[in-house]
């Protein structure tokens, strides 16, 4: 009897775990359906991206003589919903049972728990072995625990995958090499120049439908060179490793004008949808140090990443859902500002970021925290809005990442649940990661006034206004004892400079 295996577009990946067993008669279902696309209004680079990459997956499946029933969005009748797609692959083949990958997002996995009985047939959820540390074990780990710190998780990770030890203990000395990582970028230093991925005319078929179908989406499709195939995410791996990896430490923090890739890997969005594995990635990073052809700091801070950051934000999601995106600890409740959807704001480190955001549907992680998020965090932005926002505009974007990041990370909204302190800081540490600072109407060492950088007084008024709830945080001692040697007409001024910025803040336009 058959059986239907359905592949979703975020589990590209021959070896996950619904098509281990997969037999010649079984029949391989994947669909662009619309529900997906329209749940949150993605970039239109992440629509092309998935589509095109789940397409190039389903013929290599092909390729191996499998059986592969394949929807797409552009046919005369298309799938609205996993569901339907679901149910119509069913009606049609007549399946012994189905079976399936338990899914990345927790709205996805209320939607497959019904559909046993939907169906009237069993269907197998089976566990995501691709990620490194499954729930049972992170809950182990995380259970009595009175904060959830990732460093502590990421030394356990590194015991349990082996990655740059000796032995029992870690390579160089030390488990944690970020004091290296941190370095401005010197002007005459040039990022090394990345492999081209032309579209093939698959690609380009998708390019045209997401340009018709999805044209009033946030971002941009020009210039579309992302690898689509496992084997250009494998020649993108290598270019990383040989070209990029070398330099990556030092300068991972930094930020230069016109240059938004820098030394970062760019891997993560192949890594999340499976056409890499994060192990084989780690593998190959772990490989160049040992052969010395990458330093300590670069690959330390890489393979951080990866097993530190992405497997523990996907335990805490997995452990904190439901639930966890309506937190709001810092009751912030200001509306979006538009700007983050056209870019349009005198603020140049604001304006730069988002600017690559909606032409590459990327930013990195310093931009995303500590420009993006910083500000999202001292102008009390509204938690549920500054999500969405983040799982709109990035290709690598899936709940799963997206929210403990923002809630915990970026907005401290889940009240400390894994970060010791918010992330928030003055212009200077902008200025001092990046270039942008040279290029803006504010002045980033003016502190008060019009053309002071509005983060200089946006965070001292974060800090003023937020006083019941943070004046307890250890972390954050110093910066209250320096605002309380403030005069009174001082923090006047800064609460009148805040006011008048932010409610100068033009929101509610449509989008």
């Amino acid at each position: 009897m058959t059986v239907l295996r359905f592949v979703l577009g975020d589990q590209l990946s021959r070896s996950v775990s619904s098509l281990r067993d997969v037999a010649p008669d079984d029949v391989i279902l994947l669909a662009e359906v619309g529900e997906e696309t329209g749940y949150v209004r993605h970039h239109k680079r992440k629509i092309a991206f998935l589509f095109a990459a789940m397409r190039h997956f389903a013929e290599d499946l092909r390729q191996e003589g499998l059986r592969v029933e394949y929807r797409t969005l552009d046919e005369d009748a298309p799938a609205d919903s996993f569901t339907a797609a679901l149910m119509e692959a069913v009606q049609r083949h007549r399946p012994e049972r189905v079976v399936v990958t338990e899914p990345g997002e927790w709205r996805v996995r209320q939607m497959m728990e019904g559909w046993e009985r939907a169906l009237g047939l069993p269907v197998e959820i089976r566990p995501d072995d691709r990620f490194l540390c499954d729930h049972a074990t992170f809950e182990a780990w995380a259970e009595g625990l009175k904060g959830l710190r990732m460093e502590y998780f990421y030394r356990e990770m590194r015991r349990r995958t082996g990655f740059l030890m000796d032995g029992e203990a870690p390579v160089g000395g030390r488990w944690n090499f970020d004091f290296a990582n941190r370095e401005r970028l010197p002007a005459e230093i040039e990022p090394p120049p990345r492999p081209d991925f032309p579209p093939d005319a698959e690609t380009q078929a998708v390019l045209d439908l997401v340009a018709r179908r999805f044209g009033n989406h946030f971002g941009d499709l020009d210039g579309f060179d992302y690898p689509v195939t496992r084997h250009d995410a494998l020649r993108y791996l290598d270019w990383f490793v040989e070209d990029a990896l070398p330099r990556f430490g030092p300068y991972q923090d930094a930020m230069r004008q016109g240059a938004p890739l820098l030394f970062h890997s760019h891997l993560s969005a192949l890594i999340n949808c499976g056409l890499l594995g994060p192990q084989e990635c780690c593998l190959r990073a772990d490989d160049a140090y040992h052969a010395g052809a990458a330093p300590i700091e670069a690959v330390e801070g890489f393979i951080r990443q990866i097993i530190g950051w992405r497997e523990f934000v996907r335990g805490i999601y997995w452990r904190e859902m439901p639930g966890y995106g309506e937190r709001n600890a810092l009751g912030a409740t200001r509306p979006l500002p538009d700007f983050f959807w056209t870019g349009e704001t005198e603020m140049n480190c604001l304006a730069q970021a988002i600017g690559e955001t909606k032409r590459n549907a990327y930013a990195h992680h310093i931009q995303r925290l500590m420009v993006l998020g910083n500000f999202c965090l001292l102008a009390g932005l509204d938690p549920t809005a500054v999500q969405e926002w983040y799982l709109v505009v990035y290709h690598d974007a899936y709940e799963w990442v997206e929210m403990p990041n923002v809630v915990g990370m970026i907005l401290f909204a889940d009240g400390g649940l894994f970060a010791s302190k918010p992330y928030a800081a003055s212009g200077n540490y902008i200025h001092k990661m990046s270039d942008y600072c040279e290029n803006c109407v504010f002045d980033v060492t003016r502190k008060l006034g019009p053309r002071a950088c509005p983060f200089n007084y946006l965070y001292w008024d974060f800090l003023d206004r937020n006083g019941k709830t943070l004046r307890g945080n250890q972390r954050l001692r110093q910066p209250y004892q320096t605002l309380d040697r403030m005069s009174g007409e001082r923090r006047t001024a800064i609460r009148d400079d805040a006011r008048r910025f932010l409610d100068r803040l033009p929101s509610g336009g449509d989008y």
